[in-house]
């Protein structure tokens, strides 16, 4: 067995990520989950060509599936620090840099790390 690349490494490392963030929204549907790979698919050329960027690839596929799901369904992850107001997404900071967390611009709190949304949601739904 061959050993497993960096590039392959940091790869499956943001889709575990995502994946557990998308679990704890209990939005991990089949459907969504292709987003995922879709989004795998695409960073993977994109650390191909520059594999110094491994440690931003986690937070770019948590954008971009973010982004996917905006455009088919709405907005992911809702702002679990907010209860009033109309309900709004989180967004992902640093938009390109190493270790990716949801953040509330409204109340301006970093809210988790990305593959933790389930310890700052408490499980509950972020859809």
């Amino acid at each position: 067995m061959d050993p497993i690349s960096p590039l392959e490494q940091a790869l499956h490392a943001a889709r575990a990520l995502v994946l557990a963030d998308l679990v704890a929204g209990q939005v991990a549907e089949a459907d969504v989950v292709s987003l995922v790979e879709e989004s795998v698919v695409e960073r993977r050329w994109w650390l191909e060509q520059w594999p110094d960027g491994a440690d931003y690839v986690a937070g770019l596929v948590a954008q971009d599936v973010q982004d996917a799901l905006l455009e088919r369904y709405g907005r992911w992850p809702l702002c679990p620090v907010c209860g009033a107001g109309d309900p709004h997404a989180l967004d992902v900071e640093p938009e390109l840099g190493p270790d990716p967390h949801w953040v509330c611009h409204k109340a301006g709190v970093k809210v988790a790390s990305v593959g933790t949304l389930g310890s700052a949601t408490g499980g509950k739904s972020s859809s």
